[in-house]
């Protein structure tokens, strides 16, 4: 695989589960209502990823578009909607999707908690984006200096524990960081948790019955990615 290429690990998740069968997410064209739009809408996970780079990088560079965000494009959404991604993320004020990814209204289903754990909400959730909404692409996204794997590490170094229900957030991040070096310097320990943790929900994911079968039908794809605080950029990973 290519170093920028998309990831080896392409996912489906729950159709066969939910027992609905799964429709191919290709669209042509933006929803038919006279809209203008400054982008093709995506076809599959290849063109989403694109989608999302570009609009990431102009994210960057302080060129957002902002484009669907209009009244207009509102209301064309009301009947139905077509995300071309599903989003798992921190709920971190300084880590939203919509604007990192410089996207809008209809254009990614999002799924917001501390730390972008794996809990049965949220393979719920995940399920719903990609069975019903049908999206070819699922993307996991964690940032820097993420409070709730800060936490993880911070009591993996003997610091007090934190209150009842922090605390089983806690639990759920814990095994992914095992592998980590508690000797590196404080920084990059931290950097190295929180990729580790979004490796850890994405193997959390790609072991679940449903998606190892569904990992041979090749429907959807899913990759990992961490946002830099500093720089506005989306550090997308191999996997």
């Amino acid at each position: 695989m290519k170093k920028h290429g998309m990831t080896r690990r392409e996912w489906l998740v729950g159709a066969s589960c939910l027992g609905l069968g799964m429709i191919p997410a290709c669209a042509t064209q933006e929803p038919r209502s006279g809209s203008v739009s400054l982008e093709p809408y995506p076809c599959n996970a290849v063109e989403g990823l694109l989608r999302l780079k570009a609009g990431n990088r102009r994210f960057m560079d302080d060129q957002s578009i902002h484009t669907h965000e209009n009244a207009s494009w509102r209301h064309r959404l009301v009947q139905a909607q077509k995300p071309f991604a599903t989003i798992l993320g921190c709920s971190d004020s300084r880590v939203p999707p919509e604007m990192i990814f410089d996207v809008g209204f209809g254009d990614v289903f999002t799924i917001r908690l501390a730390g972008n754990i794996i809990a049965e909400d949220v393979v719920g959730t995940l399920q719903y984006g990609v069975a019903h909404l049908h999206t070819p692409l699922v993307v996991v996204m964690g940032h820097e200096n993420c409070g709730a794997v800060t936490a993880a590490v911070e009591e993996m170094l003997g610091k007090p524990r934190e209150l009842e229900h922090i605390e089983a957030l806690l639990a759920l991040i814990r095994p992914g960081l095992s592998k980590l070096d508690l000797k590196l310097d404080h920084k990059a320990l931290l950097n190295a948790a929180v990729e580790a943790n979004v490796r850890w929900s994405m193997q959390q994911l790609t072991a679940l019955p449903e998606a190892k079968r569904a990992l041979r039908e090749k429907r959807v794809t899913l990759i990992g990615g961490v946002y830099e605080l500093n720089t506005g950029q989306v550090r997308f990973l191999d996997y």
